[in-house]
């Protein structure tokens, strides 16, 4: 299944400032990114996925004016817009089991597309998790 969030979500250092000028003000980024990515899911938000899924992230920005590692900060905001459209219940180890992400330049449609890859239970590897 594959989600596209049209345009871009806040990245980590105007998050950081905005949270350093005002608390409030680092709040309502919070909540408008979170909303955002949760639109993106509310049409998918009764078909639950076979968990734990893993996302594979493609981050398609308008320049690269910014650092990817400050890009894709974002993320926290799509694990969060997921557990808000109810399509997870958390964003725990034993819903996600990981991520892979990468990124590329468009300048006429910057957007975040998030292909979800659902995984077997019995996969040994997310199994063995911290033993």
């Amino acid at each position: 299944m594959k989600i596209v969030i049209p345009g871009s979500l806040t990245d980590l250092n105007t998050y950081t400032n905005a949270e350093r000028t005002n608390r409030f003000k680092g709040a309502k980024i919070k909540k408008q990114n979170t909303y955002k990515a949760a639109a993106a899911f509310m049409p998918v938000r009764t078909q639950k996925p076979k968990l734990p899924i893993r996302l594979h992230i493609d981050w398609f920005c308008q320049n690269k004016r910014k650092d990817m590692d400050n890009i894709s900060f974002a993320k926290k905001f799509i694990f969060d817009g997921m557990q808000e459209a109810g399509y997870l219940k958390n964003d725990g180890w034993n819903e996600i089991s990981g991520w892979e992400e990468s990124f590329y330049v468009d300048k006429e449609n910057p957007r975040i597309e998030i292909e979800i890859e659902e995984k077997d239970s019995k996969n040994k590897r997310s199994q063995n998790i911290g033993r």
